[in-house]
């Protein structure tokens, strides 16, 4: 299966406006191609808060040749889906690696994200579970570019599946220092920032009602700085990659095609008629609980998309980018490269995330 590969560019759109219910969306329009922010390296630099951050690249020695890893990552997918065979592929457990390494972040005392990030510690979580296929495929271009971080690498792998797919060139900057034990007990003597204690903070599909869990949803993203548009564009990169039962125990793709980037995430969900799984290949499903297509049994939804119909704000959403693809492109962009940056000291920046669009 051939998968498209855009040129190196960052994509800004212009808006036009669009009115829904009671807000005020925009539609992108007049695309600009503009080199894309390939490296940067940090002198001492302070974080949102006011705090020291020591986990940043503080010396330029080691430059990193950020196309040539890129090449190397996109060789990666090709090779993998050449020996797969079967039109899956690693895109969408890139973007889940990336999501679950920035996902963590707390606004409340900047702490988390992929700016604080454990490579030994975060990969014994339960709701990191499956990753270990992405880590594992990601660890042949580590060892041949040690000069990156694990952080650097995981983030940008999930920027280059999106691309990969088809869709939006995210801004991208390396320079993030993967923390240690020495970093998270000298360095970090608030008891809140201790790595161990993020594992609750990443989103989970199913709170065990819809209340339950679309409050789940809004209490796991406003931590983070995100609001109702931008939960529901971000569950938009559910359009790539599918559940495997021996990962997450859910099953199946949420689109028909599954390496391409799209708004047919949110068309699905509208459109087709949901109903609960109970059969997997002839026998009783024993899996966690989720959605079903009725026309074909196929397509899958989680009791946190599902989420996404039953709250009139998100759905207001949903249905702007089941109408406007290129209003979803945009959206998802701009929230995608907000929760990677997510942390990241200001001065590392030099300016906020949203000004490099």
């Amino acid at each position: 299966m051939n998968v498209s590969r855009l040129a190196r560019s960052r994509i800004i759109y212009g808006a036009s406006k669009i009115a829904v219910g009671t807000v005020t969306l925009y539609a992108c329009s007049n695309i600009v191609s503009t080199p894309n922010v390939v490296y940067a390296d940090a002198g001492a630099a302070k974080s949102s808060n006011g705090g020291k951050n020591t986990n940043f690249r503080k010396k330029s020695n080691d430059a990193i040749d950020i196309m040539k890893i890129r090449d190397m990552i996109h060789k990666v997918v090709d090779e993998d889906m050449e020996k797969r065979g079967d039109g899956t592929s690693l895109l969408g457990t890139f973007i889940r690696l990336a999501s679950h390494c920035s996902a963590t972040y707390s606004k409340d005392n900047n702490s988390g994200g992929s700016w604080q990030f454990n490579p030994k510690v975060e990969s014994q979580w339960k709701t990191n579970v499956g990753l270990e296929v992405a880590k594992d495929a990601l660890e042949s271009v580590k060892l041949k570019n040690p000069e990156i971080s694990y952080s650097d690498l995981y983030t940008l792998a999930g920027t280059v599946a999106i691309e990969k797919a088809g869709g939006p060139s995210i801004p991208f900057r390396c320079g993030r220092q993967d923390m240690n034990d020495e970093d998270k007990e000298g360095n970090n003597k608030n008891k809140d920032k201790n790595i161990s204690s993020f594992e609750g903070r990443l989103p989970i599909a199913d709170m065990g009602s819809t209340r339950k869990t679309i409050r789940a949803l809004r209490t796991t993203f406003y931590r983070m700085g995100f609001n109702d548009r931008d939960i529901v564009a971000l569950s938009g990169a559910k359009c790539i990659g599918r559940c495997h039962t021996d990962r997450t125990g859910y099953y199946g793709p949420w689109t028909h095609s599954e390496n391409k980037f799209s708004n047919e995430y949110y068309k699905s969900l509208l459109r087709e008629q949901w109903t609960p799984k109970v059969t997997h290949n002839g026998k009783p499903w024993t899996g966690p609980d989720q959605y079903e297509d009725s026309a074909t049994g196929k397509l899958i939804m989680l009791p946190s998309d599902m989420a996404l119909l039953k709250d009139p704000e998100f759905r207001k959403y949903a249905e702007a980018y089941a109408r406007d693809e290129r209003l979803f492109s945009y959206d998802f962009a701009r929230a995608f490269a907000k929760l990677l940056n997510l942390g990241i000291p200001s001065a590392f920046l030099q300016k906020p995330w949203y000004q490099f669009w």
